[in-house]
């Protein structure tokens, strides 16, 4: 993509508005635009981000077996009423009627609706487990939307529902997509680890969030500095065998971990003072086991093998991919803008003209574009007439993962500059073999 068509309203002013990191480098770098309190628009380089890390998330959905649909953002409430929640939720909620005087909502959530589906199709154990997932936009009226997209009105969430005939069912279910997130966050080049965690209005009795450690995050967690050693499953991982799964999950729920609100100071006394790490967190994840909750209220059951009807034991599964992307910057920031992890980054390369209509800069430029493109990398192409110095803030602050510059000097002797982002590393490289070598650095 050439930058000199691409629509990146890029910011040298800090936004009034930014309370944090993530939100003041989001709106400088033009990835959003904020159309309201606690609501946003995605701009090309913010949803580029969003697509990478909604297929990162979709992936290791599809790995771990649950199958992907799509519900409805506008939900009726008489399904809310069924299962006791709609009266109980709160003003987060946004309430509407429909043209006919219906009571409807925007969906905060979707257990009500997905557990609709499921009694509507499925009668029996031999059609179980079964794993229902979709990324959709959900509102919810936040007393103080604050912090960007960190904490929004409207926000965009994968949600996966499982439905298992017995607690040992949905304990496997529930290990699985537990599994699927330590995966999900690595590959996002994020450290997340798992913490016991309170429930909250979804309800049930065994829940984890995800938490990644910065400086910035909302609250306090305490967890064993083991956790910084353990190694996340591999692609080799078999979410098929349940034991294998539910080692994993021993293995990294064994050490001590708790939000601020699970927090036990008689456990946590019991650890070395040298194995405790105490640090602000950010929530990327939250997983939720909850039985028959929903499934006894809205009549959810399937016969058995004993020939008896059995209510569904359910679980819920979430990730907020728009909140994902701010906690991925408070991550991964350093004073001069955004450092992307190669895997969620808008693009892989930034290509700077130092000096665009020079015809020697330009011919090595365009050739050097095609050859990257050829090669699979994603290529941001700076050919505008900005002076040097605003391309390189400008190529620092959108954080992609390399730059390879190019100037008069550099192509009259047949070489780039190559920066890697992340350590400020700086090489030069024949014009030749440029794309090669951002083909091996970054494999």
């Amino acid at each position: 993509m050439r930058l000199s068509r691409y629509f990146l309203p890029i910011l040298k002013e800090t936004p009034r508005e930014a309370e944090i990191v993530s939100h003041r480098l989001m709106l400088r770098a033009g990835m959003i635009r904020q159309q309201g309190a606690g609501s946003f628009s995605w701009l090309p380089l913010g949803k580029r981000v969003l697509d990478k890390v909604c297929q990162i998330v979709r992936e290791e959905q599809n790995r771990a077996g649950a199958l992907e649909i799509l519900m409805p953002t506008i939900q009726s409430a008489d399904l809310w009423r069924e299962s006791g929640r709609y009266d109980d939720y709160g003003k987060e909620m946004l309430r509407i009627k429909d043209r006919h005087e219906r009571d409807m909502l925007f969906g905060p959530t979707n257990e009500e609706m997905v557990t609709e589906i499921f009694r509507s199709y499925v009668k029996s154990y031999k059609d179980l487990p079964l794993n229902l997932y979709h990324i959709q936009w959900k509102f919810r009226d936040e007393v103080r939307p604050r912090f960007g997209v960190m904490r929004s009105r409207e926000f965009l969430m994968k949600d996966a529902y499982s439905f298992d005939l017995d607690y040992e069912g949905a304990k496997a279910a529930y290990n699985r997509m537990f599994v699927s997130y330590l995966r999900t966050f690595t590959r996002m080049g994020l450290k997340a680890i798992p913490m016991r965690a309170d429930t909250g209005p979804i309800g049930g009795d065994l829940s984890h969030e995800f938490i990644i450690l910065a400086d910035t995050g909302e609250s306090q967690v305490f967890c064993d500095r083991e956790f910084l050693e353990l190694s996340v499953p591999g692609e080799d991982t078999d979410f098929a065998n349940d034991a294998e799964i539910g080692g994993i999950v021993k293995q990294w729920t064994t050490p001590y971990a708790a939000t601020e609100e699970m927090h036990d100071e008689a456990a946590w006394g019991a650890l070395p003072e040298a194995e405790r790490l105490s640090a602000r967190g950010i929530e990327v994840g939250h997983i939720f086991h909850f039985g028959e909750k929903y499934s006894k209220p809205m009549g959810a059951k399937v016969a058995g093998p004993d020939g008896k009807d059995h209510f569904v034991s359910m679980g819920s599964y979430g990730i907020g991919p728009s909140r994902l992307i701010a906690a991925i910057i408070e991550a991964s920031h350093d004073e001069n803008g955004i450092i992307w992890p190669e895997a969620v980054a808008p693009f892989d390369v930034a290509l700077i003209n130092m000096k665009a209509g020079d015809a020697e800069c330009d011919r090595a430029c365009d050739e050097l574009y095609r050859e990257l493109s050829a090669a699979g990398h994603d290529v941001l192409y700076d050919d505008t007439d900005q002076r040097p110095g605003g391309k390189f803030a400008s190529a620092d602050l959108i954080g992609l993962p390399w730059q390879v510059i190019i100037g008069p000097r550099g192509v009259a002797v047949g070489e780039a500059e190559i920066k890697r982002r992340r350590s400020g590393e700086r090489f030069t490289a024949p014009l030749a073999e440029v794309a090669r070598r951002l083909s091996d650095l970054s494999a």
